[in-house]
């Protein structure tokens, strides 16, 4: 079962249609939204948040909802992103299942799940609706834009859509389109949830759903989240005690198969499956080159005060080559880019972990005058 809505989450209903960018209509979409600290007279002190792909809003705790965020260690008081000086905005991106629009949601014009009726799904939706949100709250440019992973799709989307409307960019272990191996990786992901019966051509119901397709698209998430040197220097040679094997010839014999087969079943109940299927798509079909006719004429295009690139050395997703790319060539273009490349063996996941290298490097971009 989805986590249910929480005081703290805010929501925007469109006055009418939404045309997507790369065809169909939603009528009346919704989009929740966070968010913290306080927009000051000036109007010119938000930042807004991008998530990966199956985050919600709630990017970190609040009065009106106490319970730890999923950036929890990266936003807030005295934290790098500093609610007590910024008003954070962190948008539960389109397409998404906690409480904006998406396939999970009902569609108003037949009272019927849209399911795989959902219109094809594109980053640039995820930027476009997010920026009504922006200015429903009535603010026309932004300190800055933070974007981890597909997140960092879309802030690229973002600024390449509406430029003049954002002062910095932080654009954090993403890259300007996916690399073959991440698109395979996820095609996997995407064929093991179809593959399971219970996915029945999206036509599940709501407290059901493809269990063990989900279960399995987790596991190979997670082998490509993390990297070989933290799982050698982790979990080595090491067996699972007697205790918890079970009876069958192939049961877990290793530590970390068990650490795999715990995060998948967290996993389970917390995501519904059509609306990963159409995230992992729009993270593959993003190319940033569909606004210049190619990368480097879009990113070119792309004007911030200041640029923040940052990733590690051993990131499968978006490899350090292709984010070391990106920060010249956006320097390029004449921006004034700082490009951060950590050592971390904690891979893709190391923006969501490795806070001891993360936090200041966010702190002292977001505090640079």
């Amino acid at each position: 079962m989805l986590p249910k809505m929480t005081a703290a989450r805010k929501c925007y209903e469109f006055p009418g249609d939404y045309e997507m960018y790369r065809g169909g209509v939603l009528h009346k979409p919704v989009l929740a939204y966070e968010t913290w600290g306080t927009l000051n007279p000036e109007r010119d002190n938000a930042i807004v948040i991008f998530t990966g792909l199956s985050p919600s809003a709630h990017a970190t705790s609040s009065q009106e909802d106490p319970s730890p965020g999923w950036w929890e260690e990266m936003v807030g008081p005295s934290r790098p992103i500093d609610t007590r000086h910024f008003f954070v905005i962190c948008v539960n991106s389109l397409g998404s299942c906690f409480g904006s629009t998406g396939p999970a949601s009902v569609n108003p014009q037949t009272g019927e799940l849209y399911r795989l009726d959902f219109p094809v799904l594109a980053l640039e939706d995820v930027a476009i609706t997010a920026h009504e949100v922006i200015r429903h709250l009535g603010i026309e440019k932004l300190f800055g834009i933070v974007g981890p992973s597909m997140g960092g799709m879309t802030t690229l989307a973002y600024a390449a859509m509406f430029p003049g409307t954002y002062r910095r960019l932080a654009l954090i272990s993403t890259g300007p389109r996916s690399l073959p191996f991440a698109t395979a990786f996820r095609s996997l992901q995407r064929e093991l949830i179809r593959k399971d019966p219970d996915w029945q051509e999206g036509n599940y119901e709501p407290e059901a759903g493809p269990i063990q397709g989900m279960r399995l698209a987790r596991k190979v998430g997670m082998i490509t989240y993390r990297s070989a040197e933290e799982w050698e220097q982790r979990f080595g040679r090491e067996r699972v005690t007697q205790e918890r094997r079970a009876g069958d010839s192939f049961a877990l014999d290793f530590e970390v198969e068990s650490y795999l087969e715990s995060n998948a079943n967290k996993f389970i109940g917390q995501f519904d499956a059509n609306c990963y299927l159409y995230l992992s798509r729009a993270s593959d079909l993003f190319d940033i080159a569909e606004h210049g006719g190619c990368v480097d004429a879009a990113l070119g295009c792309i004007r911030a005060e200041q640029v923040l690139v940052v990733g590690v050395n051993t990131d499968l997703l978006f490899p350090l080559h292709q984010q070391q790319e990106l920060a010249d060539t956006l320097a390029a273009a004449g921006n004034s880019v700082r490009f951060e490349a950590l050592e971390s063996i904690q891979g893709h996941d190391s923006f969501l972990v490795d806070m001891d290298r993360f936090r200041p490097v966010i702190s002292q971009f977001l505090s640079a005058d």
